[in-house]
């Protein structure tokens, strides 16, 4: 089964906007999607066209508002570190509680960190989905930039699978999330969202993040990439992502497709199903690799069952859900991009899986 795995904008002005950042500058096109140069630091992005304005208000903040949010971002507010930068706890002066990203940009990759904040801005203001995190506004105060989000208060789900914290998640817990998570990229590869395809480009569980009630918010749009059918975006001589999450065929090719999202969703199945790492360097080898761990159990029910996450009651499955759950994860993973599910089929399925285990 593992074989071959290796809205409406408010004006307020109170600091900089994005079109008046220079060198970056809004340009007028035939499409509306986002056009970056893979090489150089030059990038343009659309306006907004009137029909995909979201209804939630993206406010423009100043740096002080953000101090005053975060306690001039103590370490008590801090709820996340990424490569990024960090993510703080904030309140508003409305007294909304709120997620506020704080995107470091050093001088040796200034524009990659530009880019990125301007593509998560731009692509994450055209998207409505309950699956997707909701943006309520970002500061680009001179060399400062933040993203302000809506509050996730289970964090998010790698954390959360690795023992940070005491929430424990049963099997139909994580069903639900994976069918979140999988709704909200079927919605991106969909042309419903901002009329082509966008594919994420690094999903991984830490991009995960979790309401209340355990469901999923897919978040981090950085990397994010539209995949317009008329015109050749696939080839890129960067290949971005992370490792463990990784589409080997985009390595090997440098041929981005929507399909290396669904590589990443079925590592993801794979960490809900047994609560590791997709990469664990603290394991001996061949246990350090998630999927290779899992190719050694591939085909045997008990052997499956033996890596099932712990911290699942055996009575909140059942053999054939996991199973199904297992074989999805591995179509997911298959080393060609031509074996794998679309995610519009991974709905479906998880669909199925679900109602199977209501069986016990």
């Amino acid at each position: 089964m593992f074989n071959n795995i290796v809205s409406s904008w408010n004006k307020r002005r109170r600091s900089k906007s994005l079109d008046q950042l220079n060198p970056w500058v809004y340009k007028p096109a035939e499409l509306w999607h986002w056009q970056m140069k893979e090489q150089g630091t030059a990038a343009a992005a659309l306006p907004l066209p009137p029909a995909k304005k979201r209804s939630s208000c993206s406010m423009v903040f100043t740096l002080k508002e953000m101090e005053e949010a975060t306690n001039m971002f103590s370490e008590r507010n801090l709820i996340g570190k990424g490569g990024f930068g960090r993510v703080y706890r904030g309140v508003l002066k409305d007294g909304q509680i709120v997620a506020i990203k704080k995107m470091d940009l050093p001088t040796s990759k200034q524009a990659d960190g530009e880019r990125e904040f301007r593509v998560e801005i731009d692509i994450l203001s055209r998207l409505d989905h309950p699956n997707l995190v909701t943006l309520i506004g970002y500061c680009a105060d001179g060399k400062h930039r933040f993203v302000v989000y809506e509050f996730m208060p289970k964090g998010n789900l790698q954390d959360i699978l690795n023992g940070i914290g005491e929430v424990r998640m049963d099997w139909p817990v994580r069903l639900r999330i994976a069918l979140g998570a999988a709704r909200g990229l079927a919605y991106l590869h969909s042309t419903t969202a901002v009329g082509v395809p966008v594919v994420h480009r690094d999903f991984k569980s830490s991009n995960i993040l979790l309401t209340e009630h355990f469901e999923a918010k897919i978040s981090d749009f950085g990397l994010a990439k539209l995949m317009p059918q008329d015109i050749d975006l696939y080839a890129t001589t960067r290949v971005l992502g992370t490792f463990g999450y990784f589409d080997p065929e985009y390595a090997l090719t440098g041929k981005l497709t929507l399909q290396s999202d669904v590589y990443a969703f079925g590592v993801v199945l794979l960490e809900l199903l047994t609560g590791r790492r997709a990469i664990d360097l603290s394991q001996g080898t061949p246990e350090q690799n998630l999927i290779v761990r899992m190719q050694q159990v591939s085909g045997d029910r008990k052997r499956l069952r033996k890596v099932v996450d712990r911290d699942m009651a055996r009575s909140s499955y059942t053999p054939e859900s996991v199973s199904m759950f297992a074989g999805l994860a591995a179509r997911c993973v298959c080393f060609e991009s031509a074996g794998r599910p679309s995610m519009a089929d991974c709905v479906k399925e998880l669909q199925f899986i679900m109602y199977a285990n209501m069986k016990i």
